[in-house]
């Protein structure tokens, strides 16, 4: 599991950027939320636990929930 800081919102399009601790940058979607966390109560800086998977785009966050 990796954590990191939520970077980027964006609620209109369902997505969102996490600033990982290991210095990469992930994208996620609001279906790759766990229960701990509200998709629409998320903001910048909030801490969270992540792991990732490949996508046809790169890395992406799945699971991701509250740290």
């Amino acid at each position: 599991m990796l954590t990191g800081s939520i970077k980027k919102i964006v609620p209109e399009r369902g997505f969102g950027f996490i600033a990982a601790d290991d210095g990469q940058e992930y994208f996620f979607h609001r279906t790759g939320l766990d229960s701990s966390l509200d998709f629409d109560q998320l903001g910048g800086g909030e801490r969270v636990g992540f792991d990732v998977e490949r996508s046809d785009r790169g890395p992406r966050a799945k699971q991701v929930r509250a740290a």
